[in-house]
């Protein structure tokens, strides 16, 4: 198949993929509510026990909360997680199946491009077309002022299978642990799952590179430089920061 058909199967399927959203309610039945979805209560029989040996490996209880962080360049997804009023530890990393667009925000529908941002978790979806998916809060602030006014786009998740026009599929395996995790994590009391996503590793080696390849696309580099400031709060301090946008749509951290 070659890459013109890959992306028609893909917008059909997508055109399919949200016919049952489920809000984020913050209660103790949250993950009873999700278990009634088969494909939830199956994830859960499938991963439960790995799970449970996963957080122990890493020291984390009962009443964890998670963040999500997304790197293009690697195509890779890490999911940190951490106990209440501690600091996250670096819980497992899932390669992402497919990739599509280039390195670079996001700015308009149909563009193929994987948002870079900072984002959060904005719905569950326990009967998409690609098995489970977790829906990414794009548009934010930042992109409402820097995308497109008419049609910045819309429908990004993270989800199963090994499609893509824009989100960040796991496969089917995969996106069942990072699913359980986040309902567990909304059980827990989450109020909002963060989800990072960056153009590459933004450590000073990674950002060395980008500004190597990139010199000549000094928006693009400011840009990355201000996603720079809140990958480093991240990395440093293990935290998510507090996070405002300007009416230039530039992130301020705190």
């Amino acid at each position: 198949m070659n890459q013109l058909s890959k992306l028609v199967v893909c917008t059909m399927i997508l055109v399919q993929t949200n016919l049952v959203e489920i809000p984020i309610t913050q209660s103790q039945t949250f993950s009873n509510e999700q278990k009634k979805y088969a494909r939830v209560k199956t994830a859960y029989q499938r991963k439960d026990t790995l799970i449970r040996n996963l957080l122990d490996s890493k020291g984390i209880e009962s009443g964890y909360h998670i963040a999500l962080v997304g790197f293009k360049k690697e195509r890779l997804m890490q999911v940190w997680a951490k106990n209440k009023d501690q600091k996250f530890v670096l819980l497992k990393e899932y390669p992402f199946c497919a990739s599509s667009g280039v390195l670079g925000p996001k700015r308009k529908e149909g563009d193929l491009q994987i948002p870079e941002g900072f984002y959060y978790l904005s719905k569950f979806n326990a009967v998409s077309s690609y098995h489970l998916a977790l829906k990414v809060s794009y548009p934010n602030q930042s992109d409402k002022v820097l995308s497109d006014k008419k049609s910045p786009g819309s429908e990004i998740y993270i989800h199963g299978d090994c499609c893509t026009i824009g989100c960040i599929p796991l496969t089917d395996d995969k996106i069942e642990e990072v699913y359980v995790l986040a309902v567990e994590a909304t059980t827990n009391g989450q109020q909002k799952i963060p989800i990072y996503i960056f153009p590459a590793k933004l450590d000073e080696t990674g950002f060395a590179a980008l500004q190597k390849e990139y010199a000549g696309n000094i928006p693009l580099l400011n840009f990355w430089s201000n996603l720079k400031t809140g990958y480093d709060y991240f990395m440093l301090y293990k935290k998510t920061p507090n996070i405002t946008v300007d009416k230039a749509g530039v992130y301020s951290f705190k």
